[in-house]
């Protein structure tokens, strides 16, 4: 049981880490296929072990989050739940069993439609008029994003009928054509900005954008696929909701049909397999849902999907190709990547030739070398990954990769780390991860740098205009306008926010440098506490780990960076180019909750980590990054780990997420 329990926490942290990847910040780490096979096999240990199941479980709720800012939470009268997905024809039969089972034997009618890839939107029309959109978020509350939806050209602001509900709330997918796709990543290119994955998201990077004529420029599309809040009784049939949108100029998928029986659709299913590649648009499978509206009510939903409809996923694409070479990316931190580069091959609409082999151990699991016949997958518009070696194809030709000693781009030598499945290269001076730190530095929680994309980057560190991140602040407006793709107005505006960057407090510049350990809340709590950056760089260990939410790795990773030669000459450049070397002083507040430490734990269903820490912050309090004897309290969620231990081994006070909303309420209301 022990082993179980253990099991059913591992495969909760990793779905939900894997859904804040694809709603939050849209980069999938994995396929469809293989989050639904980590979802299927929770669902199946929490059916045998019912004891074991908890209310915030992923298998309970909808994957997605609201927006940490710049739009107001909507809470949706009429949950917003997803769809039970299935892969096989056995899922299918089993899926129609349990419909004729639970409708006393009645034989339904299905209707089919595409299951498009893309984002979920509610559209709130009352007496014609459109009134709200919002995102489906966690299913219950959504990002109020009204402003954003009347940019798209075919969402209607009034309906086009007279009879329409008075109150009619639709529901639909906001998707992104290839042809726009392809068109706005090429613009971003020649900007220097970093290009979108797929379609799926760019359409959900829009969506949050809070400025809406960039919104307007994107070229968003609209289908409306069912109903949510309405009149009831005002419909009988899906297939004559469909209609009836069409009626009213809602914009509905003209691919949608009845099926009657298993044999029409799987008829369906064989057919859209081969056709979905020519579609101007994504779609990962097709939907089928039974039509009748009060065999719908009848059947009715779990806490997470409904019971009258189910998705077929098309399964994922594989193809056999010939592993040519492998070389190797060097990242930020200085991480060697290995990557297979593939004779071309037609893969999922497209044609492949790399993929992703993570590390040395992964080569070595895979007992790949150069020169096999190899099986790759994509599924789910992601980077394709070598699934297999075919070893039976060997000739005897094939030679065995060696793993770089050295640094393929600046020849240092590389290290492994104790407890790292990684190889690093130790020099700071890399190119390679010159190129990866000023993408970090001019991010947006960093210098925010808005222009410094990675083509812009790659021209700069390639011509020798800049060995250093202080090199950016020497870049004169004749030299940026003279690179490529770079025209005056666009070196106008970059040399603009470059400039704009130097006003960025101490805590952007710390976070900025790209200090191991040192993320956006320590680089907060170093400057707060130190106000000036030579006051950190002289400090003592002690004085750093003395710091509330501030731990060993952080100081030791300090002590290093300030230690190095080129690291203290870097600050004097930067500091000579004008950047501010000094944190603002807050203004004194009264709150009660001044003085307080609190650290955030786990998963919490209502606040994303950023949104909690700055929630006390703006209470006066500190938002720590480890638990101390000086933590005030430790707020968890669900799968906390070691923090919550450590709190209760110290004594520290410890909330749940309702107990912390409660207290942040007292607190507000008190003030």
């Amino acid at each position: 049981m022990k082993n179980i329990k253990s099991r059913i926490q591992q495969l909760r942290r990793e779905i939900k880490r894997h859904n804040r990847l694809y709603y939050e910040k849209t980069k999938p780490e994995i396929s469809d296929i293989e989050f639904d096979g980590l979802m299927k096999e929770l669902e199946k240990l929490e059916r045998q072990n019912p004891e074991l199941t908890a209310k915030d479980s992923p298998t309970q709720s909808v994957g997605g989050a609201v927006s940490s800012k710049g739009f107001k939470t909507i809470t949706h009268e009429i949950p917003m739940l997803s769809i039970d997905n299935t892969y096989s024809q056995d899922e299918i039969e089993a899926f129609d069993e349990r419909v004729q089972k639970q409708l006393d034997g009645e034989s339904p009618e299905y209707i089919m439609e595409l299951k498009i890839d893309g984002v979920s939107l509610s559209i709130l029309y009352e007496n014609g008029i459109l009134v709200r959109a919002a995102t489906r978020g966690d299913g219950r509350f959504g990002d109020d994003i009204t402003a954003n939806v009347k940019t798209i050209q075919s969402v209607p602001h009034r309906l086009s009928a007279a009879h329409a509900p008075k109150v009619l709330e639709v529901r639909g997918e906001v998707f992104l054509s290839q042809k726009n796709f392809e068109r706005m990543n090429t613009r971003r290119e020649k900007e220097g900005e970093e290009l979108f994955a797929n379609p799926r998201n760019a359409a959900a990077g829009s969506l949050k954008l809070l400025d809406q004529e960039t919104v307007s420029q994107r070229g968003l599309g609209f289908f409306a696929h069912s109903l949510g809040l309405v009149d009831d009784g005002f419909f009988k049939t899906h297939s004559e909701v469909l209609k009836n949108f069409q009626k009213w100029s809602l914009p509905v998928n003209p691919e949608h049909r009845i099926c009657r029986g298993l044999k029409e659709i799987f008829a369906a299913c064989e057919e859209w397999a081969k056709k979905k590649d020519a579609l101007d648009y994504d779609i990962d499978g097709l939907v089928f849902k039974v039509n009748r509206l009060e065999q719908q009510k009848k059947m009715g939903s779990t806490n997470k999907s409904p019971r009258w409809l189910i998705a077929y996923k098309f399964p994922a694409e594989r193809v056999t190709t010939k592993l040519l070479d492998i070389t190797v990316q060097v990242g930020r931190t200085g991480v060697l990547t290995p990557v297979a580069h593939l004779e071309p091959v037609f893969l999922a609409g497209t044609t492949v030739s790399r993929a992703t082999l993570h590390n040395q151990d992964e080569i070595e699991r895979l007992d790949l070398k150069i020169g096999d016949q190899v099986l790759i997958e994509k599924s789910g518009e992601i980077i394709p990954q070598v699934i297999e070696v075919l070893k039976e194809k060997r000739t005897g030709k094939e030679k065995r990769y060696a793993f770089p000693k050295k640094c393929p781009v600046c020849s240092s030598e590389v290290v492994r780390e104790e407890g790292e499945v990684a190889y690093r290269c130790l020099n700071t001076a890399c190119t390679a991860q010159l190129k990866a730190g000023l993408l970090h530095f001019s991010s947006r929680k960093a210098m925010d740098v808005e222009g410094l994309g990675d083509a812009i980057v790659d021209q700069l560190v390639d011509r020798g205009l800049v060995k250093n991140y202080a090199d950016i602040y020497v870049l004169d407006r004749k030299t940026l306008a003279s690179l490529e793709r770079m025209g005056d107005k666009s070196a106008d505006n970059l040399f603009g926010q470059i400039e704009l960057s130097k006003s960025k407090p101490l805590s952007k510049l710390v976070y900025a440098l790209g200090i191991r350990h040192v993320g956006v809340a320590a680089a907060a709590l170093l400057a707060d506490k130190f106000q000036t950056m030579q006051k950190l760089s002289s400090a003592e260990p002690q004085d750093v780990e003395n710091i509330e939410g501030v731990g060993p790795a952080i100081s030791s990773s300090l002590v290093k960076f300030f230690l190095n030669k080129e690291n203290r000459a870097l600050l004097h450049s930067l500091e000579k180019a004008g950047l501010q070397m000094s944190e603002p002083k807050k203004e004194g507040r009264t709150s009660k909750l001044s003085g307080l430490v609190f650290v955030f734990t786990g998963s919490l269903a209502g606040y994303s980590r950023k949104d909690a820490e700055q929630a006390v912050i703006d209470l006066g309090a500190k938002a720590g990054a480890a638990v101390g004897k000086k933590t005030s309290y430790v707020v968890y969620g669900d799968l906390p780990g070691s923090k919550l231990d450590e709190a209760k081994k110290l004594g520290v006070k410890t909330l749940t997420e309702d107990e912390f909303k409660k207290f942040l309420k007292e607190q507000t209301e008190g003030r």
